[in-house]
């Protein structure tokens, strides 16, 4: 017999508030094993192609394994110090470049420029206030990445993580549907398989979106002689997670860096315009709409709400799973739109159709029909039998 809908209410509320309180006390001892958990979502549908390819589960995850620690250590050999060394470049030059626009707009504009000017004092304290606080600010935001626990433990769990659920991803799952209440299990069934496509169309797909302008605006960039040039195409790919903010702030600042850099020579601007614009015209009418799809279920506002949300109250490991319990909450949120919809509350009692009483009869070639003059009903009359 099936619980009535207030117990299933409390229940499933009771569910909610302890993930909600486990997440709240526990996050930064959890962060290791969430992102070994994202690692092998993301992982498994490379993995289960494998297997397809007559590869054993154990084998594909080994092979998974290996490429990520070789792409891991190439980019943090090769990549990871060239950002950081052009971001403290730019961090240092942005109190020059503001200084120099400083004089463009004083020469250009005097009256608005004059030593009192609002304008001119707040060009002077963005441009210290970037400087002094750059340093302050790329440690923040690298010290609540990565060092809410030791470094080194981070680096150790994260790839054992991610390998055994990687490698027992498939009996995860199959146990965790065993578990669910008979009474909903189709429905959970359901939602789950939304919340997944929903994931895998937004996550996966906006990814490699990502990935791949930033390695083409950061490679375009940089082979165009900009300064900064791969710490602007990554900032601009990292971005593109949020959409149009990637190409708004990416966008603008390396036209800003082009026009301080090739004043006078418009065709070197032009070419760092286009670059942009050709990244956008790629991802607007070729990635997106392969990678990610058309109608994934995430709109930025609420995608932002969430992270702001879940980063505020949880810190990095509520920026995690920010995205999957914004996609859940969304699917659920169809769902029992969808339920109100469809029931009385909405459609009123009136609204109720009728049930259909007719029935469909359908006679043998050779059978006969017809009416009975008294009652008016339909009389089946076998062939060969002569009408009373």
């Amino acid at each position: 017999m099936a619980l009535p809908v207030r117990q299933q209410m409390k229940y499933w509320g009771i569910a909610a508030a302890v993930f909600l309180v486990v997440l709240w006390g526990l996050g930064n001892v959890i962060l290791p094993f969430l992102v070994g958990g994202a690692v092998a979502y993301f992982m498994d549908p490379v993995a289960d192609r494998l297997e397809r390819t007559g590869m054993s589960r154990t084998a594909a995850t080994a092979l998974i394994s290996i490429v990520a620690v070789v792409v891991f250590v190439l980019a943090a050999l090769l990549v990871i110090p060239t950002l950081v060394r052009q971001l403290a470049q730019l961090i240092n030059t942005a109190p020059q470049i503001l200084g120099q626009l400083q004089t463009f707009l004083t020469a250009r504009f005097p009256t608005i420029m004059d030593n009192e000017s609002v304008l001119r004092e707040t060009l002077a304290s963005i441009g210290e206030m970037i400087r002094s606080r750059g340093g302050e600010l790329v440690t923040t935001v690298l010290s609540s990445a990565m060092g809410v626990v030791n470094f080194v433990v981070f680096i150790v769990v994260v790839p054992v993580v991610a390998f055994y659920m990687l490698l027992d991803w498939d009996k995860m799952i199959s146990r965790i549907d065993g578990w669910l209440p008979r009474d909903h299990a189709p429905t959970i069934r359901r939602l789950a398989s939304e919340i997944d496509a929903v994931l895998a169309g937004f996550v996966r797909g906006q990814v490699l979106v990502c990935v791949i302008l930033g390695v083409y605006y950061s490679v375009a960039l940089a082979l165009a002689g900009l300064n900064f040039g791969l710490v602007v195409g990554a900032i601009a790919g990292f971005l593109t997670f949020i959409p149009y903010v990637g190409a708004l702030v990416g966008g603008g600042l390396a036209i800003g860096l082009a026009l301080f850099q090739f004043w006078g020579e418009w065709w070197m601007i032009a070419l760092i315009w286009a670059i942009f614009q050709s990244g956008q015209f790629v991802e607007g009418n070729i990635l997106t709409p392969k990678l990610v799809g058309n109608s994934v279920g995430l709109h930025p506002v609420w995608l932002l709400f969430a992270l702001s949300a879940f980063g505020t109250l949880f810190g990095f490991a509520g920026m995690l799973v920010a995205v999957p319990v914004a996609a859940a909450l969304g699917v659920i949120a169809r769902f029992l739109i969808n339920q109100y919809t469809e029931s009385k509350l909405y459609n009123g009692l009136d609204s109720v159709p009728e049930p259909d009483l007719r029935v469909e009869v359908t006679l043998a070639p050779e059978a006969e029909a017809r009416l009975s003059p008294e009652t008016g009903a339909v009389i089946l009359q076998p062939p060969g039998r002569t009408a009373p």
